[in-house]
């Protein structure tokens, strides 16, 4: 079987974004095939519980040919109040890591791929004029069925107060919902900046500011908070209470910290980079664990979508057992674009969540 165009990690993000697969021959995204019981995501009926994570699907182009090869849940790149330029390359550097449990750790650059990467874009965005009406476009061409998930972030100028970054936040998620969006995602968690809107999870107080601002203006449209690697079961704690009847879902692991080294040489001008991929799976799920636990313990309606090394139906069950309501792919999403399709045909009947 011929492999399936996907994001080329050798060529920039301009070229990736411009040249998205399927551009002249577009598959027409097909109703779900998914077959079995019923599943949601923030509350919302959806056909199966794969989606596909902030990061791979650059725009609209992207987003039709991931719903057409099998996802359900599509999420647009996460987006800015203004444009912003990426990273240069590598933006995708293979690590010879099999697993990391927690940020600061020194990893060393593979010259081959095994399903684990530092990730360095630093968020990019094109002009809202230019992903506003894209937004809108993606939605009337998805089938009813597919949701689309828009990723937001702020873009503070130095000196903004917490509020100023909170109503930029939320201007972000505005436009989007005006633009068709079914949930909105607040990316409170970027290991490749070190600016304010980048760590907000680590904030609980902050986080909560941002989420209320949020949550005010879009209305009832479902939203989801994004976070990284959570330290200890107290930071989890205070991180839930703060944002608890605020948001219908937190989305982790958004990435684990660490530096690459190459021939004992730091990449990345010796800053830090998200590892993304199988590396972090472990770690991933046992976040979703702990959240998950708090949450029975409290009696909360908060739900946890798991991110994080998820490459096939094995995977993904240990994501839905642990406590997830459903799963977002990336790195295998990026490798193999039909790891959707895959991955749905051995989940065939939903576990109820336990409350």
């Amino acid at each position: 079987m011929t492999e399936l165009p996907h994001y080329d990690r050798l060529k920039s993000y301009q070229w990736n974004y411009e040249n998205p697969p399927g551009l002249e021959h577009l598959p027409v995204p097909a109703a779900s095939d998914a077959s079995g019981g019923r599943w949601t995501f923030c509350g919302k009926p959806v056909p199966s519980p794969i989606g596909v994570a902030a990061g791979p699907l650059l725009n609209g182009r992207w987003i039709l040919y991931y719903a057409a090869l099998g996802f359900d849940v599509l999420t647009y790149k996460t987006v800015r109040s203004r444009e912003r330029a990426c990273y240069p390359l590598p933006n995708l550097q293979p690590v010879a890591v099999q697993a990391i449990d927690q940020g600061g750790s020194t990893v060393e650059a593979a010259d081959v791929m095994d399903n684990s990467w530092a990730i360095s874009f630093g968020m990019p965005s094109k002009s809202p004029d230019t992903w506003r009406g894209d937004i809108a476009w993606t939605r009337e061409q998805l089938p009813a069925d597919k949701l689309l998930v828009v990723s937001v972030v702020a873009t503070p100028e130095p000196g903004w107060s917490l509020d100023q970054i909170a109503a930029d936040y939320a201007q972000c998620a505005r436009w989007a919902v005006d633009g068709g969006a079914d949930c909105i995602e607040v990316n409170f968690s970027c290991p490749n900046v070190s600016s304010r809107d980048g760590q907000l999870f680590q904030n609980a107080q902050a986080a909560a500011i941002v989420a209320q601002q949020v949550r005010a203006a879009i209305d009832g449209v479902p939203l989801l908070v994004k976070i990284g690697h959570v330290a200890s079961e107290s930071q989890a704690s205070r991180l839930l209470t703060a944002v608890d009847g605020i948001v219908d879902a937190i989305s982790m692991t958004n990435c684990l910290s660490a530096n690459v080294t190459m021939n004992k040489e730091l990449l990345f001008s010796g800053q830090p980079r998200g590892i993304g991929g199988a590396a972090i799976r472990a770690a991933s799920v046992e976040q979703v664990r702990l959240f998950h636990q708090l949450i029975r313990e409290r009696g909360s309606k908060v739900t946890i979508v798991g991110v994080g090394g998820i490459f096939s139906g094995e995977h993904a069950r240990l994501y839905l057992d642990a406590g997830a309501e459903a799963v977002q792919v990336a790195t295998a999403a990026m490798l193999d674009p039909l790891v959707g399709k895959k991955i749905k045909s051995t989940l065939v009947t939903p576990r109820a969540r336990v409350l």
